[in-house]
């Protein structure tokens, strides 16, 4: 049973999988990103259908921290997956603390971006956490 991180991890890979190709099969994707004999945590299904259903409202909430001039479009994918997964962590994940929800996306971003995607996923999820 994969844990929290890896969980998140592989849920990033499937949300990637996923915005490239919305009709694949989530089992199919799923298998595709586990590690062998690993099966699908709640977790990780938990977050993939949650940034699914409230793409929309995660989208405008992102849009609406972006600098002027600035659109989603304009986002790297990884970036994009990125910072909707973190915000949907602190937004709904209420056993979550925002603190590491965010920290976990900057860690993502660094993986599968850049140290100035990290940076950027920081100054706009840093926006929806209180202090």
């Amino acid at each position: 049973m994969l844990g929290r991180h890896d969980s998140r991890e592989a849920a990033f890979k499937a949300l990637f999988a996923l915005d490239g190709n919305p009709e694949a099969d989530r089992e199919q994707v799923y298998a595709d990103v586990l590690p062998a004999d690993t099966t699908a945590s709640a977790y990780m299904v938990g977050l993939i259908d949650g940034v699914l259903a409230n793409e929309a409202a995660l989208d405008a909430a992102i849009t609406s921290k972006l600098k002027a001039g600035w659109r989603l479009d304009r986002l790297t994918r990884p970036d994009l997956i990125v910072l909707r997964l973190g915000l949907y962590e602190v937004q709904f994940e209420a056993d979550l603390p925002d603190k590491v929800a965010v920290n976990e996306a900057i860690e993502l971003a660094r993986k599968y971006s850049d140290e100035q995607a990290a940076k950027f996923v920081n100054g706009i999820l840093g926006q929806f956490v209180q202090a």
